[in-house]
């Protein structure tokens, strides 16, 4: 039998396409190993947001062909398109493969081309070979971005729903848009049924994912209206949404989240909480819309867990940028806050700007906002302890401790009094946290931020 191992930087839209390429190979029988074991084929899905994720894939996969000598590599993703020729070069034998980005959907037909060719090991370089001439590198290659359709997960408990790709904005730092190109939507009734068929497989929830979920457009339905449509579709299954930008959580908007069914979990694309700076950015609001989405989304909500994006030391960003942007995170007291340093994309209008803010300036900044996200989720945190939540059990985590993700996105780790037994992984629970974790982090690093326990 076959094996092949995946590992998937960036965003949840990078993480459903891996799933998808993953379900393809476990329909056409390879086995699907962990990453670090011993694989015949391994495949990157890479990001470019910063030239850290870069450097991350690059390094990830010069340990891989080190540490499999007889493996090949696969690398496909945002970095693969718009500088696959780095990632050629990382090889010196033949042995990785760039497919770009807009390519992807392609490697859904690989396993089966595989199959037919009764591939062995010794067979997997000379016919990847071959495969990239005759359908990667040919004339007629053609991807299509909404060809990624799970229905058996392999690394997920909840479910992905891609609605859209691409972006229309031309915000001033962003290399993901020219990766991924101008922004297009999947049709809302394949859409519909795509959501019907996860709730009959009896997933309590999926994601929604792309690029920019308010450039969603089916004809006259906005994101709010497809949100308002896939509810009415629809009868137990909730949805998540991946993110949103300030801009769109308008009237329409709140009124469609204040549905039970919709997670109380948001995260805004915010960037700065300087207005000069967004302007520079070329963000398409102000540091006054935040705060108004912020408190659309807690009055449709209650108290729903609120995440943002800040981007520190943009090219003239100064200590009273930086202050207006520390001040609109400390009193809008958001539930995390994911800064990171500004990174010079090449390509992105802010590659060429004046007035480079020093690294260590900008660390400093970074700094000082994650010592604010750990004090706003740990006071989130601790609202929520003795509440009973909805929530689902992550069936790839140690099954001696199983992890639940609540509705609001916290992370719990439960404690089975004798005699209970581990829920699905698919199906929805209800928990009663009790007791604060000192794990707490950030929510994306696999930490605990509470324990909870089954509520009967």
């Amino acid at each position: 039998m076959l094996s092949i191992s995946f590992h998937t930087l960036g965003c949840k839209l990078n993480q459903l396409e891996t799933e998808s390429i993953a379900e393809a190979f476990k329909k056409e029988g390879f086995s699907l190993v962990e990453w670090g074991q011993g694989a015949d084929i391994f495949v990157v899905n890479t990001c470019t947001v910063t030239s850290k994720a870069e450097q991350k894939a690059r390094r990830i996969i010069r340990k891989a062909l080190r540490d499999n000598p007889a493996a090949c590599l696969i690398a496909s993703g945002c970095y693969a398109q718009l500088d696959g020729k780095a990632l050629e070069q990382l090889s010196e034998d033949g042995r990785i493969f760039v497919v770009s980005g807009d390519l992807k959907s392609l490697l859904l037909d690989l396993p089966s081309y595989l199959m037919d060719q009764a591939c062995t090991s010794v067979d997997v370089l000379p016919l990847l070979h071959r495969w990239m001439r005759e359908k990667i590198q040919s004339n007629d290659s053609q991807g299509d971005p909404f060809r990624f359709d799970v229905q058996d997960y392999s690394y997920h408990s909840r479910a992905f729903l891609k609605i859209q790709d691409g972006c229309n904005n031309g915000c001033a730092f962003c290399r993901v848009r020219l990766a991924r190109g101008h922004s297009v939507s999947l049709a809302s009734p394949v859409l519909l049924e795509r959501l019907k068929q996860l709730e009959h497989h009896g997933f309590a929830e999926a994601v929604l994912t792309g690029v920019n979920l308010n450039q969603y457009k089916d004809g006259a339905m906005t994101f709010s209206a497809l949100l308002k449509y896939l509810l009415a579709g629809t009868s137990t299954i909730a949805l998540r949404i991946s993110s949103t930008e300030p801009e769109g959580v308008d009237e329409h908007f709140q009124q469609v989240i204040a549905d039970p069914r919709i997670r109380p979990h948001f995260h805004l694309s915010v960037q700065s909480g300087s207005d000069r700076i967004l302007q520079n950015m070329r963000r398409r609001y102000s540091s006054e819309k935040v705060a108004e989405a912020v408190h659309r989304l807690r009055k449709a909500k209650g108290d729903p867990f609120i995440a943002c994006d800040i981007i520190t030391g943009f090219p003239g960003e100064t200590e009273a940028d930086f202050e207006a942007t520390y001040r609109l995170c400390k009193n809008l007291d958001f539930s995390w806050i994911h800064a990171f340093p500004y990174s010079p994309r090449p390509g992105t209008e802010a590659f060429s700007m004046r007035n480079r803010v020093p690294e260590e300036t900008s660390g400093e900044r970074m700094d000082r906002l994650l010592k604010l996200a750990e004090e706003g989720k740990r006071a989130y945190v601790t609202r929520w302890i003795g509440k009973t939540v909805a929530a689902v059990v992550e069936q790839h985590h140690r099954r001696d401790q199983p992890l639940l993700v609540t509705e609001n996105y916290l992370k719990a780790r439960l404690c089975l009094d004798e005699g209970q037994t581990i829920p699905s992984g698919r199906s929805s629970v209800l928990c009663t946290l009790t007791e604060h974790s000192s794990e707490l982090q950030e929510p994306s690093d696999g930490s605990i931020d509470a324990e909870a326990r089954l509520s009967l």
